[in-house]
């Protein structure tokens, strides 16, 4: 077993040193124990649960269905649904049925000269991108977690192979979105730190407080590459997180979702509306699953 020191744990689930200390010290973290004055945390160890977290009907589902492996319900339909649109928008030119085929059976199936293996290594990464949040979405999200996210979806892909590109770590070299700026990399820790402290500060984050996280995530642009997948993985822990009816945003509302983000803070409408168009649709899906929101 592999173990982590105070300081990483308390790094990872974005507390302090001297809080991580008491859960050792209380027997709150199952198989902690010291050397010397260290404390040695077992690195897969879970964050000590204050009280009672209140879950949601749907994500008690995808977590039974995750579980079970169950196909053809909501954690099946939510896989492939969010996986597909969300690589779509990001340029993959694999088709859903080619998506679905290889989350129901880890194969390809039939293909063309066209396939990119970055395609497929991308879509089997987001589907446990999907299962990562799943098991941590009631977790305070925290750079630790972001960098996760980023370090599942990029592994054993084409940009794993560069030694410029970061994978799990934010950016090294300067990059742009859309023809604008993003903060440079010496910046990047500072302002997601900012923006993960003033989202975190929120008893009760509601539609726009996620949406704004959002939008914030994507002009920041912290990583080389993913953002934007990265960015709509974190749309969906927040909302599972928050009570919010989660959404995906599907290739018909991608202009309008683009249009949205460029225009937050000027007609935050834009985007609000979009949002809510994507998020009907979900509700339309939960309600063919009867699960209540």
């Amino acid at each position: 077993m592999e173990y982590i020191s105070v300081t990483k744990f308390a790094e990872k689930y974005g507390i302090s040193e001297r809080t991580a200390r008491n859960y050792c010290a209380t027997g709150k973290i199952s198989g902690a124990f010291l050397t010397g004055k260290t404390w040695n945390i077992p690195t897969e160890a879970a964050l000590p649960k204050r009280g009672k977290s209140k879950v949601s009907p749907l994500l008690q589902r995808l977590r039974a269905e995750q579980e079970a492996r169950l196909k053809g319900g909501i954690y099946h339909r939510t896989q492939i649904d969010l996986t597909y649109n969300s690589n779509h928008i990001e340029g993959s030119r694999l088709t859903k049925e080619q998506t679905r085929y290889i989350f129901e059976t880890n194969t390809l199936g039939a293909s063309t000269d066209n396939t990119r293996i970055d395609d497929i290594m991308e879509t089997v990464n987001h589907f446990r991108c999907i299962d990562h949040i799943i098991v941590h979405a009631t977790d305070r999200i925290t750079e630790t977690h972001i960098k996760e996210l980023h370090k599942i979806l990029k592994t054993n892909t084409s940009d794993s192979q560069k030694q410029w590109f970061a994978v799990g770590e934010y950016k090294r070299l300067a990059n742009e979105v859309g023809g604008e700026e993003t903060v440079s990399p010496d910046d990047v820790h500072k302002r997601m730190k900012e923006l993960l402290s003033e989202y975190n500060s929120l008893k009760h984050p509601d539609f726009d407080n996620v949406l704004n996280f959002h939008v914030q995530f994507e002009r920041i642009h912290p990583f080389q590459d993913g953002n934007g997948r990265v960015g709509r993985l974190l749309l969906f822990w927040q909302c599972l997180q928050a009570g919010i009816v989660p959404f995906i945003i599907t290739e018909d509302l991608r202009l309008y979702y683009y249009r949205g983000i460029q225009n937050w803070g000027r007609v935050n409408g834009y985007l609000r509306d979009t949002c809510l168009s994507a998020q009907d649709n979900y509700k339309a899906v939960l309600d063919y699953f009867g699960i209540a929101y």
